[in-house]
This record gives structure tokens, sequence and C-alpha cells, in this order.
């Protein structure tokens, strides 16, 4: 059987994002805001949501867990709104996995508190490999999947095992890794490199699992070293894509180890009203040209589109549209920037 579509795996989880004032230091008071909102998020939802949209012919299939209660259901009710996503497969158990989000007003800058719930489960037995078939295989995120991020004598992770077995069945397989702080990025995000085919990661996940700095003190980012950074993604295992995402733009290496660069985009002032999903949005735009069989320049073009029509509304997904409306926004800010 022909493969065809894409399978994205992993977390699905309920944002609640709540506008604060300014984030206080310990003990101290801050204000919650109007406009507190409650939308899905996760790699599963945010991803799935965004290809669903860029390209609604493409056959897309969710995997993972979300819980059996109200939260859960809500969350299968929106996917079910989008006819090329198949949610059979999705498991149900526990309670649902859900981040409250608490969003400065004025910088947009986010913090998360997470409860892992069911997306702590999920695990390669909730696959029926004979019920997939797809070209692509994305998951994420790691370092928020328990059952996946535990060890394994032969392959270093469960993770890095479920990635080797869809290569074995024929798939091409892309990954995704949650910011976090912490010293878990070598463990758990290298043994999984050497299984993936694209990877697509932002600056923060990309410079603490490679060693190689990409902000220096102040903030600024280093692009200089996002090369090197590239280059040392393609050693540890990436055979196809390496992509890295920042707020300045979108930076890869190809399958030829040919460098590629898409500056972000000149947005004007108030446009961003939310960055929750900026990322995912990012991915799901390199994922749709990578199954188009598109150059990476283009990916990144449009990933960088998909990410600011994300930026455009306050939830993760909202914001998204087809891949040639998003690739019309593209090529008006560059010209109007």
């Amino acid at each position: 059987m022909e493969r065809s579509g894409i399978c994205v795996a992993g977390n699905m989880i309920v944002d609640i994002t709540y506008p604060i004032e300014r984030w206080p230091r310990q003990c101290e008071l801050t204000h919650i805001t109007e406009g507190i909102t409650r939308t899905m998020g996760g790699a599963v939802c945010n991803t799935i949501v965004d290809l669903a949209v860029l390209d609604p012919s493409l056959r897309l299939k969710a995997l993972g867990k979300v819980g059996e209660d109200p939260d859960g259901e809500w969350i299968l009710s929106n996917m079910r709104q989008y006819p090329n996503i198949d949610i059979s497969s999705v498991r149900r158990e526990g309670i649902t996995s859900f981040t409250s989000v608490m969003s400065e007003r004025e910088t947009k800058k986010r913090t998360f508190f997470h409860y892992y719930g069911a997306n702590a489960h999920f695990s390669e037995e909730d696959i029926d490999w004979e019920q997939i078939h797809c070209k692509i295989l994305h998951i994420g995120y790691i370092l928020l999947l328990n059952a996946l991020d535990a060890g394994d004598v032969e392959f270093g992770t469960k993770m890095a095992r479920l990635l080797c077995h869809a290569r074995e069945r024929g798939m091409k397989t892309s990954i995704d890794v949650v910011s976090e702080c912490g010293d878990r990025f070598q463990s758990k995000v290298l043994p999984a490199l050497k299984y993936t085919d694209y990877c697509v990661i932002n600056e923060l996940e990309a410079s603490a699992s490679t060693g190689i700095p990409l902000r220096d003190d102040n903030d600024v980012l280093l692009a200089e070293n996002m090369p090197l950074a590239l280059a040392a993604l393609k050693r540890m295992g990436v055979s196809t894509w390496a992509v890295i995402h920042a707020a300045e733009g979108g930076f890869g290496l190809d399958e030829r180890n040919a460098f590629h660069s898409s500056a972000s985009l000149p947005l004007p002032a108030g446009y961003i009203k939310g960055t929750v999903g900026a990322g995912d949005a990012f991915c799901a735009g390199v994922l749709c040209a990578a199954y188009r069989g598109e150059s990476m320049q283009a990916a990144i073009e449009l990933g960088t589109a998909s990410a600011a029509c994300s930026l455009s509304a306050v939830g993760a997904t909202e914001g998204m549209r087809s891949a040639a409306e998003a690739m019309a926004l593209y090529r008006s800010l560059r010209e109007n920037g």
C-alpha cells in the first residue's frame, strides 16, 4: 500500500491563557486582565489543525491520548470540525493534560504551568502500526511525554525506539522538542535524532541539544552560529532537513547540507495578538512543504508565513490560513515592510 498523508503524534493539551499586567516577583500580586481564552494546545492539536487549514486536501491522522473527561471530549469535538483529520486512533485515559499560560500584556512573553495528565501515559503500545499508512510521522514534544522519554537499553529512549520502528515501516520521521530549563536534552533528545529525518526546533532547544550558543547574554541571536548548530544536528543523526526557528527568522540545512534562511516578516504595530503556537505553525508550514516535495527554502518561507498567520490571533491555530493565502501574506509583508 502506497503511503500518503501525515500522522501527528504526541501531546494533546487544553491551554488556558491568562493575560496578566506583568510577571510578579515571588509573593507579589499581579492582575489577570480581560481576555482569558481556552484553546487546544500541544504538538498534535496545534500542528495537525494548522496542517488541515494549510492544505484541506491533505490526509491527516492524530495519535495521542486525551482524558475521559469533558476536556478530552472538547478537544476531539474541535478536531472533528476538520474533515481531513482522522481521530479514530486517539486513546482516552484519565484526566486531559492542561497548561495554564501566563501572558504578559505588553511583551506577550509567556510562562507555562503544565499538568502532565493523559499525555504522560502515551506510548508506542497505543499505536496500531497496521493502521498507520502515512508518509511522514511527526511527533512532539520530546521532554513532555513521560512514557516515551523513559530510558531504553537498546535505543536510549522509548521515543528513539518508536522512531526507529516508524522508519522500518517506510515512514519519514519528524520531531519537535519542548523548551525547558534543565539538563535532559543530551539524554532525551540525542537518542531520537539518530532516527529523525526532519528536525524542526527553536534556537533554545537547538542550543541545549548541541551545546552551541545561539543567544548571547543580552538575548541577541548569534546568527553566525546557526550553520554550526545545524551541522551538529546533522552529525547527531538528522538525515534530511535540520531546521531552527527563532523570533528573528528560520534557518536550515537541506538534504545536500546547503544552508537556507528567511528573516521574520516585518509585522505592523499591533499585529501580534498572541504568540502561543507560533512554533507549531512554523513546523506545520515546513512539514506541508516537505510533504509536497518542495525545496527547503520554500519550506522555511512557508513556515515563516504560517507563524505570521498564527501570531495574528490569541489562540494557537485560529489565525492560520491556506498555504496560498499564507504565502500571499508573506509577499505582501515583504513588499510593504
